[in-house]
C-alpha cells in the first residue's frame, strides 16, 4: 500500500527510478539460452515463472529445440513473435555479448545477465563486462547484474537466503533484486524503485560496497520522504586503503564510517544480523513509527520485566513511571504487585483474568505510552488461558489503533496469526521485541526531520599547485570561514623574536615545512614559550629536529604562534571518498584523536545546525558543555567552523585530497574557536 497521501513519482526524485518498469514489472519476459530442464540456470526462470502464475508472455530462445517446458521456442532473437519487455540472458560470455547486442537491435530496452565469469573473475573478465555494457549501451538498454540471479541485493546467494527466510517468517515479498556486478543498474537504482513503487512498504538491502552515490542518495532520500524504512545489512566494514594514511582524519574513518554516516543522513537502519534485519521489518509492516517512542510493558514475570528494561535502556528506549495515581490503583487491586514500568501485574492476574484487563488498560490507558509490550511467556500460547486473556487484548487495542502493540509469548503458528489478526507484532524473545521497537521510534524521528537547509553559498577557492604549509593552509581556511590563531611565519630567528615580542607570551614555535605535515611526532612543536631568549632556543631546536628526523625536508622557517589556553581541543577534518566525495569530520581533538575515535562524519557541504548536531552526538560532548563545573565551550563558533569548511571541501573541487585541524580550540562562550594547526593534501599531477 502506498505510504500516506500516495509516494512520491519517481519523476519527482532527481533521478528517474521509474525507468526500472519494463525490467520489474514486465508484460513479457524472452529467456536466452532457455532450457526444457527447470533445474538449469537456463530453465529455472520458465519453471519458476510458470509454477507462480506469471500472466505475461514467456518467449524461449534456444536454437535446439521447437518447444521447452512446453512453451513454442524460438531459434533466435530476431525470431521472436514481439519485441520483449526484459530478457534474460543465460548463456556464456561472449554468447551473451552478442545476445545483448541482438536484443538492442531487436529494440530490446532491458536485460538480466544472469551470466558469470566477467568483472568478479579477474581483468579479462572486467574487459568482457566492458564489451558487454558497450552493447548494451550502444542500444540504450539497461542491464541489472551480470553474475546475478534476476529480480529476486548485490550478493545473489545471499539475497535469496534473505528472501527465503523472510517467506518463512511469513513477511510477504513482493520484489527481490540481484544486482550482481552493477554494470549498470545499480543497488541505489533498485532501492529508488522500490521508494516510489506503491506496493512496496519496507525496503531491505544486503550490501557488500557502494559503488555510486548519486543514484544511492536520490533513493534513501525519495524513501525518507515517502516514509518508507530502508533496513540494511553492509558488510565488509574496512580501513581505506595505505594511500590516505598520511591523513589523520581518512585513517580514522574508513570506508565503513563513511557509509555508516551516509546511512545515518537519511534514517537507514543498519541492521547487524538477518534475523535482525527482519524482525525490523516486520515491525515495520504495521506502518506505526512514534514520533516521540516510550515503551510500557506489561508482564506476569518480574524477571522479565528487568530483562526489558535492560534492553530497553541499552538501545535508548524510554519507559517512564506509571502515574502515581495509576500505581495506587493497581495496588489497590493486587497489593503485591510492581506497578511502576514495568508494570508485574504477577501471576494473580492471570488466574483472574478481569485483573488483567485492568492491568492492561491501566498500562496503555494512564501510561499513555506510545508503544506497550505485553509478556506472556507460554501463557500466551496456552489452550486453556489465552482465550480467556485474548478479549481483554483485542479490546485494548479497538481502543488505541494508533498505538504500537507487541505481545512476546511462546505459542504455535497457527496462534500468533491470530494474534496478529488482532493487531499485535509476535517474538517469543522479549529482548528481539525491544530492539524493533526502538527502531520504529527511530524511523519516526527520522520521517518528522526537517528538510536539510541550504548549506549557503560556496566560495571561489583556488588551491596552490602542491600541497601547502600549515601558514598557508590556515590562511586559505580562514578565507573560508575557519579562523586561526594568530600566527606569523618567520625566516630568520630575529624575525621569530620580534613576532613573538609583538603577540605577547606565551608563545607556540613550530617547524615550518611542506614536508612535515605530522610535526608533533618529531617533536616539531615547542609550547609554553615565555620570553626572547626561549625563542631563540626554540629555534635552534626545532631546526635540528627538522634536520635529524626530515633531513630532506624542505624548511620555510619557523611558525610563531599566539598560545591559546583554557580552550577544548576539538579536530576537525575532510576526506575525498570515492563513492561519496567530500566528507566532513569533528572529534575530540590533540594527540588522542587515533585513539579515542571519537567522532562524526557528514557529506559535504552542510549548515551550522547540522554541524552543530554531529558535534553534540560526539560521547565527548559534556566537555564542551561545561562538564565538572567548567565554563560551557562556543559550541556556535564551533559549528559555524564546521560548515565553513564542508563548503571549503566542495568548493576545493577533486584536488583536494584531505583536510587536518587538530587542535582546534574552542573557548568559552561567545570568545569563539581557532585552528591552531592546519593541513591540506592537494592531489598532485590534476
Amino acid at each position: 500500500m502506498p505510504a500516506e497521501g500516495g509516494p512520491l513519482s519517481a519523476g519527482e526524485s532527481t533521478v528517474n527510478f521509474g525507468a526500472l518498469d519494463a525490467m520489474i514489472r514486465p508484460r513479457s519476459v524472452a529467456v536466452i539460452g532457455a532450457s526444457d530442464d527447470g533445474t538449469r540456470i537456463g530453465g529455472r526462470p520458465i519453471a519458476y515463472m510458470q509454477s507462480q502464475g506469471f500472466q505475461g508472455r514467456l518467449l524461449p530462445v534456444n536454437p535446439n529445440r521447437p518447444s521447452v517446458q512446453g512453451l513454442p521456442a524460438f531459434a533466435s532473437v530476431a525470431a521472436l513473435p514481439e519485441v520483449p519487455d526484459v530478457a534474460i540472458i543465460a548463456v556464456p560470455g561472449e554468447a551473451a555479448i552478442q545476445a545483448m547486442d541482438d536484443l538492442g537491435a531487436r529494440g530490446c530496452k532491458s536485460a538480466i545477465v544472469f551470466t558469470a565469469g566477467f568483472a568478479e573473475v579477474d581483468e579479462a573478465g572486467a574487459a568482457m563486462q566492458e564489451r558487454l555494457v558497450a552493447a548494451a549501451r550502444r542500444h540504450g538498454m539497461r542491464m541489472l547484474g551480470p553474475n546475478c540471479l534476476g529480480l529476486f541485493t548485490q550478493s545473489g546467494a545471499y539475497g535469496t537466503h534473505v528472501f527465503a527466510v523472510a517467506r518463512q517468517r511469513g513477511l510477504g515479498t513482493t520484489v527481490c533484486v540481484t544486482t550482481g556486478n552493477e554494470a549498470d543498474v545499480s543497488l541505489g537504482e533498485a532501492i529508488g524503485w522500490m521508494a516510489q513503487a506503491p506496493e512496496v512498504e519496507v525496503i531491505c538491502a544486503y550490501a557488500e560496497g557502494i559503488r555510486e552515490s548519486a543514484g544511492f542518495v536520490a533513493a534513501l532520500d525519495l524513501a525518507r520522504r515517502n516514509r518508507k524504512p530502508v533496513i540494511m545489512m553492509k558488510v565488509g566494514a574496512s580501513a581505506l586503503g595505505g594511500a590516505a594514511a598520511k591523513s589523520h582524519t581518512a585513517s580514522i574513518a574508513g570506508d565503513d564510517a563513511v557509509t555508516q554516516a551516509v546511512l545515518d543522513e537519511f534514517g537507514v537502519l543498519r541492521a547487524r544480523t538477518t534475523e535482525e534485519m527482519l524482525d525490523i521489518a516486520y515491525a515495520a509492516s504495521r506502518r506505526i513509527y512514534p514520533l516521540h517512542n516510550s515503551l510500557g510493558v506489561l508482564t506476569v514475570s518480574g524477571g522479565a520485566g528487568v530483562l526489558i528494561s535492560d534492553a530497553s535502556e541499552a538501545v535508548g528506549l524510554p519507559m517512564p513511571e506509571m502515574p502515581q495515581a495509576s500505581q495506587d490503583k493497581l495496588r489497590g487491586l493486587i497489593s503485591f504487585c510492581a506497578p511502576r514500568n514495568p508494570v508485574d501485574c504477577t501471576a494473580q492476574a492471570v488466574n483472574q483474568t478481569e485483573l488483567f484487563g485492568d492491568f492492561l488498560e491501566a498500562t496503555a490507558g494512564d501510561g499513555g505510552y506510545p508503544s506497550v509490550l505485553v509478556f506472556l511467556t507460554q501463557t500466551g500460547g496456552s489452550t486453556s488461558m489465552a482465550p480467556k486473556l485474548r478479549p481483554f487484548m483485542r479490546d485494548a487495542i479497538a481502543k488505541r489503533r494508533d498505538r504500537l502493540w507487541v505481545l512476546s509469548a511462546i505459542c504455535s503458528r497457527e496462534k500468533v496469526r491470530e494474534y496478529e489478526e488482532d493487531g499485535f507484532l509476535v517474538f517469543e524473545d522479549p529482548t528481539r521485541a525491544v530492539n524493533a521497537i526502538a527502531a520504529m521510534g527511530r524511523f519516526g524521528a527520522y520521517f518528522a526531520r526537517q528538510e536539510a537547509s541550504a548549506a549557503g553559498a560556496l566560495a571561489n577557492v583556488v588551491l596552490p599547485a602542491h600541497t601547502p604549509t600549515e601558514a598557508e593552509a590556515k590562511r586559505l581556511l580562514a578565507e573560508a570561514g575557519v579562523p586561526a590563531v594568530p600566527e606569523q611565519a618567520c625566516t630568520s630567528v630575529d624575525e621569530a623574536v620580534r613576532a613573538a615580542d609583538a603577540m605577547g607570551y606565551p608563545v607556540v614555535a613550530k617547524i615550518l615545512s611542506p614536508d612535515i605535515l605530522h610535526k608533533s611526532e618529531i617533536g616539531g612543536v615547542i609550547l609554553n614559550i615565555a620570553d626572547a631568549v626561549a625563542v631563540r632556543e626554540a629555534h635552534a631546536t626545532l631546526l635540528a629536529r627538522a634536520a635529524q628526523h626530515a633531513p630532506k625536508a624542505r624548511l620555510e622557517g619557523v611558525l610563531i604562534a599566539k598560545q591559546i589556553n583554557g580552550g577544548v581541543e576539538m579536530a576537525l577534518g575532510v576526506l575525498r571518498d570515492p563513492v561519496f566525495g567530500p566528507v566532513a569530520m569533528v572529534g575530540l581533538g590533540g594527540v588522542f584523536i587515533e585513539i579515542l575515535k571519537d567522532v562524526a562524519f557528514r557529506r559535504c557541504p552542510f549548515d551550522p545546525a547540522q554541524a552543530e548536531a554531529m558535534i553534540r552526538s560526539l560521547k565527548g560532548f559534556p566537555l564542551l558543555d561545561g562538564a565538572r563545573g567548567k565554563p560551557k565551550a562556543d559550541v556556535k563558533a564551533l559549528a559555524e567552523a564546521l560548515a565553513a569548511l564542508s563548503r571549503f571541501a566542495v568548493a576545493a573541487g577533486p584536488r583536494l585530497a584531505s583536510v587536518d585541524v587538530n587542535p582546534m580550540l574552542v573557548l568559552p562562550a561567545g570568545q569563539g574557536a581557532f585552528a591552531a594547526d592546519a593541513v591540506i593534501e592537494i592531489e598532485e599531477g590534476q
